[in-house]
């Protein structure tokens, strides 16, 4: 879910070319998520193979990244470490909102509302453990750097950006910025025409970079109180955040009271969350990251890929190995100079 900071952030839209030869720290799970919900069946089935297995991330990860890599992209993917315990509560509520929708979907389905089913199928995503192990597997094989974060994958992708290391973190949430990385880049995987829910129209996807230091001179206030703001609003840590409290009456709050502990104490009252708010806050101005990774990217494993796609997941071999000779091209051409 993440924070919604939508309407207060600065941000461009921008070609797939402004990120050519540039590493992008992607948040794995979140991307992930992205691919189990969009690619499906009409009825919102997700892609599977004959066993059951569903393979629409690894769908997703493969002819996708690919695409990335052909625009002259250095995609890194970092995956979610250790959940932390502020963020129990948020998870077991997610669960449950899955299951009811889940129970949404198939009556759907037996009553032949197709277009409802899938509505409904798209928020029943279950990402399992030997789906993050594969989704590693694939991307290690196609050359990918994987690096492992500690904890939240958002927090180790802003900590690799502010230290240089990344041009930007990519997500489709906002968190990025208030764990206080310099650039987010959003719709990178999704670039294209996508189809506007209960009608027949279409809209045009564009990738869009939002600055933080553009945004808080924007706002008139710090980082210190753009992460406050962030968290009245409502964060995975607590979804609601203060009670009746919207983006725009939390900036009026934040430049009011100023400091976090005085903030924190003019929303006391209204305050919803389980976590303590200046704990929430500690969380996100010292993110747990690790500074022990590889950014080195290297030869497709073909071999390895093909093993995963066709062998086990049934992917059609032909449409494989076209991917790959894209795969390939991209090396011999020298496309990204210093990607292999």
């Amino acid at each position: 879910m993440g924070v919604n900071l939508r309407d207060l952030v600065v941000k461009k839209e921008v070609s797939l070319k402004e990120f050519s030869g540039k590493l992008l720290a992607f948040d794995a799970f979140n991307t992930i998520y992205q691919f189990l919900s969009a690619i499906r069946q009409p009825d919102g089935t997700p892609l599977m193979d004959s066993h059951g297995n569903i393979t629409s991330h690894l769908s997703g990860l493969f002819y996708r990244t690919i695409n990335l890599l052909e625009a002259g992209l250095k995609p890194v993917f970092v995956f979610d470490g250790e959940k932390p315990e502020i963020k129990k509560a948020t998870i077991e509520e997610r669960m449950k909102a899955k299951e009811e929708a889940e129970e949404k979907w198939k009556e759907m389905l037996e009553k032949g509302e197709f277009e409802e089913a899938k509505k409904y199928a798209q928020a029943v995503n279950f990402l399992t453990e030997e789906m993050i192990e594969e989704s590693k597997i694939l991307l290690k094989a196609m050359g990918i750097p994987v690096v492992q974060a500690p904890s939240e994958g958002e927090a180790q992708a802003a900590c690799m950006a502010k230290e240089g290391k990344v041009y930007a973190a990519a997500s489709q949430d906002y968190d990025a910025l208030l764990f206080g990385s310099p650039l987010l880049a959003r719709n990178l995987s999704i670039v294209g025409k996508k189809k506007i829910p209960g009608t027949h129209q279409y809209k045009e996807i564009l990738p869009e970079l939002i600055s933080l230091e553009e945004t808080l001179n924007n706002l008139g206030i710090s980082y210190e109180q753009f992460v406050c703001l962030g968290i009245i609003v409502g964060t995975d840590y607590a979804p609601k955040g203060a009670e009746g409290i919207g983006p725009k009456k939390a900036l009026e709050l934040v430049k009011i009271y100023k400091t976090p502990e005085n903030i924190a104490k003019a929303i006391k009252d209204k305050w919803t969350g389980e976590v303590d708010f200046l704990e929430i806050y500690r969380f996100f101005t010292n993110p747990v990251c690790t500074h022990e990774y590889d950014l080195t990217f290297k030869h497709p494993n073909v071999e390895a890929i093909k093993d995963l796609l066709v062998k086990k997941h049934e992917f059609s071999e032909e449409r494989v190995n076209r991917a790959l000779e894209r795969l390939i091209e991209i090396k011999k051409k020298g496309t990204q100079k210093t990607l292999f």
